[in-house]
């Protein structure tokens, strides 16, 4: 059986790096996170400043629990309507846990284990800035090569 490197393997190797992140504005409404969301192949948006440094983070859980859908992003309600209009910040779940680039895959793992998230933002540690984002599909996808 190949042995996994799980403790060689960085965030920085296996994130997906901000230029193809999606990230939104900590001045944005929930309807632009919304129609951003529904538009793209992913569950997790983090919220940045405008330092982009990350401020929070958005999952489709959040959407849902204010009965609104990434899959629908024209909510029929009169009351999920209106809460388009409210800012990300209200929604958002704030003081976000982050790796930096260097952290291992162990760590990682860990880290989405004992928080029960599935996905982490990675930050470079020099800037604070958003570097990337590891999801529980980016862990997968780095297992499965390591199994080759």
């Amino acid at each position: 059986m190949t042995e996994l490197r799980t403790d060689q393997l960085t965030a920085e190797q296996i994130m997906t790096s901000a230029e193809t992140v999606a990230t939104v504005a900590e001045n944005a409404t929930i309807g632009q996170a919304l129609e951003l969301l529904s538009q793209a192949d992913f569950r997790h948006l983090p919220v940045v400043n405008k330092q982009r440094e990350v401020v929070g983070i958005l999952s489709d859980r959040d959407f849902q629990r204010i009965g609104v859908s990434p899959f629908d992003s024209h909510p029929t309600s009169e009351k999920a309507r209106a809460r388009l209009d409210m800012r990300v910040t209200q929604l958002m779940r704030g003081g976000v846990s982050v790796v930096d680039l260097s952290a291992t895959l162990s760590e990682v793992i860990d880290l989405l284990l004992e928080a029960k998230i599935g996905a982490v933002p990675v930050v470079d540690e020099d800037t604070n800035q958003l570097a990337g984002i590891v999801s529980y599909v980016d862990v997968l996808r780095a297992i499965r090569e390591e199994l080759g």
